[in-house]
Order: structure tokens, then C-alpha cells, then sequence
């Protein structure tokens, strides 16, 4: 059995919204690769612990604010890798490579010019989302639906899920051709809920399957420069989206929701449960009001997703 290591790993962001990373030395295993700032756990520590000790002797930083980000389990030939990775939003010191690794902040839409461990990866992706992912309500025309983009982009919502699943394919390319200007915009990055080939007549930022899409797959049916979202319901599709490798998922419904009434809730153990193993960014998705992205984050998730609860009136 492969030897099991335990690692605090940290995203640290700046005022500027730019993270940290360190260069692996030549020496080591994996050197010359970027990764995010940590270490070990020693014997009886917790990961916070750990967390705060390795960028102290690392980089000479005290943590003073972090908050879990993801856990990720990764295996190499000859190891299990678990990261227990934080994002620190507040810290004293200005952080240096006090054992001589060269360390750099970068924007976080440049993260992706940067070689890291297969490990890192879903760290990448999730720092780089927001903790917040917004699906659009059914509404009476395009018009309106363009209307509910502009109101939620006007919230400063950065993650637009674009579902219609009422319209027929050349009004859904019409209204997805309608808000990507508006979304561009204001930053923000439009998923069409639709099939994968539609990127290939909207140049959306990524694409969100529906579970039987998901489940029907036998490998990534995107490029890796756009995103691709997934709707999962239980461990065995959460597995299934990371083998195909999608980068975000929501799992669903974690609390009673009305537009979903029969269905079971999975209730927040369950949530933290799943998502400990999931090993990509999750939403907690179902039944959400907005004081939830805290709690989400704290039990491993991403944040939240929703449709009403984003809606101001």
C-alpha cells in the first residue's frame, strides 16, 4: 500500500488579489514546478496548526485570518498525497523564500502560465473561483432572461450559469450570444448549460452537464482552456467527474429546495462527507441562502449555487 503523506498547503491572497507560489528547488522531487506554500504535518498536528508553523518557518509570515479551501487526495506511484489546503486572507509580515526558494505573486488569471504538481491542480481551479455560482430562474422570454443576467452581474455575481432548458437551441444561441458581451463586461465568466459542442458557436468560457451528460461520458469532452461544470448527486457521479476531469461540480440537494420537493436532502454531513473525497471544487447546491457559502466553505465546498437565492425582488 502506498505510503499516505498529510500536507497544509496555503493560497495566500493579497490586497490586490494576487496569490502566492514558491518553486520547488532542482533537488527534490518534482523541482522546478510552482506550488502553493506548505508542508508536512507533524505528529498530533491539525492542519490549521500546520498551516500557520510551515509559513512561518517557510516564508516568515503569521497567519492571522484562513479558512478551508479544498482538501485534495492525489496518488502518485508511490504515495497518497492529501492536501489540506487554506485560503489566507489576512497575515503579518512580508513573505520572502526564507530557505532560498524563489517565491512570486501572481495574478490569478495568469496561474494557468504556471507549471505545478498534477496534485496542485484542483487548487488552481478552485482559487480561481468565486464562492458563489449563480444559475439563471426560468423566465417568460429572452428578454427577460437578459434582463436577470444584467440584475445579477449588477450584484457583482462573477460565475453565471446559463440554463434555459425551455428554449430551443436557436433561441438558447441567441440569448447566449445576447449576455456574453454583458458578462465579459463586468468580468465575469459565462457556463452554458447545454451540450459541450456548443462552444464551438458561442465563445463561452465553459459548459455545465447535467448529470446524465456527466454519467454518459467516457472522458473530458472540452479543452482544458475552458470550463467545465457538472451536476452530481452522489459519490459515485462526483467520482465520475473527477476521472473525466471537470473542474467544478455542484452537488445536489443538500437541503430541501421547492423546485426539487421529492427529493431527499443529503443534509451537510453527508455534503462534507462527499466532498472530502471529491478532490475538484464543489458547490453545495439546493435549498441555499447566501449566509450558507460560509458553512459550505468550512465543511470543504466551494460555496453555494442557486437560482433563487440570488434573486434581489
Amino acid at each position: 500500500m502506498p505510503n499516505r503523506v498529510q500536507v497544509a498547503a496555503a493560497a495566500i491572497v493579497n490586497e490586490a488579489g494576487q496569490v502566492l507560489i514558491a518553486r520547488r528547488p532542482a533537488t527534490v522531487d518534482q523541482g522546478g514546478l510552482w506550488e502553493f506554500p506548505g508542508g508536512k504535518l507533524a505528529p498530533y498536528e491539525t492542519g490549521r496548526q500546520a498551516l500557520k508553523r510551515e509559513l512561518r518557518e517557510e516564508l516568515g509570515i503569521e497567519v492571522t485570518e484562513a479558512r478551508p479551501l479544498i482538501r485534495v487526495h492525489h496518488d502518485y506511484p508511490d504515495r497518497t498525497i492529501v492536501l489540506d489546503v487554506w485560503k489566507v486572507l489576512a497575515f503579518t509580515g512580508e513573505p520572502y523564500g526564507r530557505e532560498g526558494q524563489p517565491v512570486r505573486w501572481v495574478d490569478m488569471k495568469d496561474l494557468n502560465d504556471y507549471t505545478f504538481p498534477a496534485a496542485n491542480q484542483p487548487i488552481v481551479k478552485s482559487i480561481q473561483l468565486p464562492g458563489e455560482y449563480c444559475i439563471t430562474m426560468p423566465a417568460e422570454s429572452i428578454e427577460a432572461y437578459i434582463e436577470q443576467v444584467q440584475q445579477r452581474l449588477s450584484q457583482g455575481l462573477n460565475l453565471i450559469q446559463l440554463r434555459a432548458p425551455e428554449l430551443n437551441e436557436e433561441d438558447y444561441l441567441a440569448l447566449a450570444e445576447a449576455v456574453l458581451p454583458l458578462c465579459r463586461e463586468a468580468d465575469a465568466r459565462l457556463i452554458l448549460n447545454a451540450v459541450p459542442d456548443i462552444l464551438s458557436k458561442v465563445a463561452a468560457d465553459g459548459v455545465h452537464l447535467t448529470h446524465e451528460r456527466l454519467m454518459a461520458l467516457d472522458n473530458r469532452p472540452i479543452s482544458h482552456d475552458k470550463w467545465l461544470s457538472v451536476a452530481c448527486h452522489d459519490p459515485s457521479s462526483l467520482s465520475q467527474a473527477k476521472r473525466i476531469g471537470a473542474d467544478v461540480a455542484t452537488l445536489s440537494p443538500v437541503c430541501p429546495t421547492q423546485s426539487h420537493p421529492e427529493a431527499k436532502p443529503l443534509g451537510w454531513h453527508r455534503f462534507q462527507s462527499w466532498v472530502e473525497q471529491a478532490g475538484i471544487p464543489v458547490f453545495a447546491l439546493g435549498g441555499m441562502s447566501r449566509h450558507d457559502a460560509r458553512r459550505a466553505q468550512a465543511l470543504g465546498g466551494q460555496g453555494i449555487a442557486g437560482m433563487s437565492v440570488f434573486k434581489t425582488s
